[in-house]
């Protein structure tokens, strides 16, 4: 009887272990494959917004957080697409996706902060190193999103960074001088 309750014990002990190893490994993957999808995801967000800004040149953006859901415009009126504004519209290539990159059903933002313009995930996004953008991670327009990119506990997680700068962009309208004729 006791030999029983034994075995039984200790079958029990090997099965819980059995399922904190896979559970372990569950979150571990998953942590993973977030971290690799966003970093993958800001690469080519960046490209698509060097290549818009070659091409229709980017003078700004309507709002300090602006989701990036306006990718996968074909054609638009007028100057703007999304919250985003161009000198030249005429010159979108779009859609420049077939659909806007989300991760965890939230889509990326552009940050506008004193220290220029990032790409980063959207509010509500868990980064691997389970903080939270928008609660955890404030990025306003005070935010020093380049230092936070380094930090373990912001926007870095095991030497990745979750934020992108868009470095090519100088978004500054050179005002336009107008001579009036006597």
């Amino acid at each position: 009887m006791k030999r029983r309750s034994l075995i039984i014990g200790a079958s029990g002990l090997f099965l819980a272990a059995l399922v904190g190893i896979v559970c372990f490994n569950f979150f571990k993957t998953s942590e993973e494959i977030t971290e690799s999808v966003i970093v993958k995801d800001l690469g080519k967000l960046a490209q698509i917004f060097a290549k818009i800004h070659a091409g229709c040149q980017i003078i700004g953006f309507d709002h300090q957080k602006t989701l990036i859901n306006f990718l996968n415009v074909k054609g638009f009126s007028g100057s703007e697409v999304g919250s985003m504004n161009l000198a030249h519209p005429e010159k979108w290539e779009g859609p420049y996706l077939d659909e806007n990159p989300t991760v965890q059903d939230q889509e990326y933002q552009v940050i506008k902060t004193n220290q220029g313009y990032f790409i980063t995930p959207g509010e509500g996004v868990m980064l691997p190193n389970n903080k939270i953008i928008g609660k955890d991670i404030i990025l306003d327009e005070h935010a020093n999103i380049t230092a936070m990119m380094q930090d373990e506990n912001s926007l870095a997680y095991q030497g990745q960074s979750f934020a992108v700068r868009m470095v090519d962009l100088e978004l500054h309208i050179n005002p336009v001088v107008v001579e009036m004729s006597e």
